[in-house]
């Protein structure tokens, strides 16, 4: 796939946008969120203005089909619209007809609409660890075991930084999921059986919204032009991923390291402490992202996309 313009990039955006008001709800919180993300990626791709095109119903999905030319960057843009729907769980009927529209809207046949829901689909409803029998909160973490917790927080928070560097939207897909995955661990560790609404209220407390975090994480791909690197040509594109590598690494740490203070105290923690922690340990988390660079490069060099499915399932 050629490398995308600038309008091509506000094409796809104004997409992903577009499909995360496709559930109907249009909630202020939402609304929020996705003016945060805008604040958040800055100027260069014009996304403020394009979160409140949106909002203010300035643009239509007919218009940004339009400005998508090639057959790729239209799968692409089907793919990730297909991710913002599944972000925080199995898309609904609203969202479902969107898709069904923009799917004949980009031409797209019925296998390639089909083949683009799958993985996605999946990771959606990827299932958490089997859960033990109910237990009680554990009074007090010994030192060994918080020191495996802090191993484990750092070890997710390089495989998402190196899932943030392939070109791949399926790699994309499955940060969410993943992060899920591990705050569940860790409160499983302390005595704890959290099922996916209880982790996703903890997300959003931390100001963690998952569609936004998704189209945080998409568009930081856009800009950094990982989404127009050829097949074969990851090693440059670790480089101009750098900066969204930054973006997954430092908040899967903040949100793990958050997680292990959460229930180790009891999960007694107020709202108030909660995001000040997370600020905390993102901006912790910024500077560890410098000197794990190099083992994100790595990890990422070492990911079989086509088993990224199966990674989520293991890790």
């Amino acid at each position: 796939m050629e490398p995308i313009d600038t309008q091509e990039q506000q094409a796809v955006m104004t997409i992903a946008l577009l499909a995360a008001f496709a559930d109907g709800r249009n909630e202020d919180q939402e609304r929020a969120e996705l003016r945060r993300v805008g604040e958040a990626l800055g100027s260069s791709l014009n996304m403020a203005a394009l979160v409140q095109d949106v909002l203010l119903k300035r643009t239509s999905l007919a218009t940004a089909v339009e400005a998508v030319k090639s057959p790729e960057l239209r799968r692409l843009a089907y793919e990730l619209a297909v991710g913002v729907c599944d972000a925080d769980g199995l898309r609904n009927e609203s969202e479902t007809r969107f898709l069904a529209d923009l799917g004949q809207r980009l031409g797209l046949d019925q296998p390639t609409i089909v083949g683009a829901a799958v993985d996605a689909d999946e990771l959606a409803t990827m299932p958490l660890p089997a859960a033990g029998p109910e237990a009680g909160p554990v009074v007090a973490a010994v030192p060994a075991a918080a020191a495996e917790l802090d191993k484990a927080i750092l070890q997710a928070s390089i495989l998402n930084g190196a899932l943030e560097l392939l070109p791949q939207s399926i790699a994309t897909m499955a940060i969410i999921p993943l992060q899920m995955k591990l705050v569940y661990k860790i409160g499983r560790a302390h005595g704890y059986e959290a099922d996916k609404t209880q982790i996703k209220d903890l997300l959003a407390t931390l100001g963690v919204g998952l569609t936004g975090q998704y189209l945080e994480q998409v568009g930081r791909k856009l800009l950094g032009g990982l989404f127009g690197k050829v097949a074969g040509g990851l090693a440059g594109s670790l480089a101009s991923g750098a900066t969204g590598a930054m973006f997954s690494f430092a908040t899967t740490y903040a949100i793990g390291q958050v997680a292990r203070r959460y229930y180790a105290g009891g999960r007694v923690m107020s709202a108030e402490l909660i995001q000040r922690t997370f600020s905390e340990m993102l901006a912790q988390g910024k500077t560890l992202q410098a000197e794990y660079l190099p083992q994100i490069q790595q990890r990422a060099r070492t990911l079989d996309v086509a088993k990224i499915v199966q990674t989520v399932r293991s890790n």
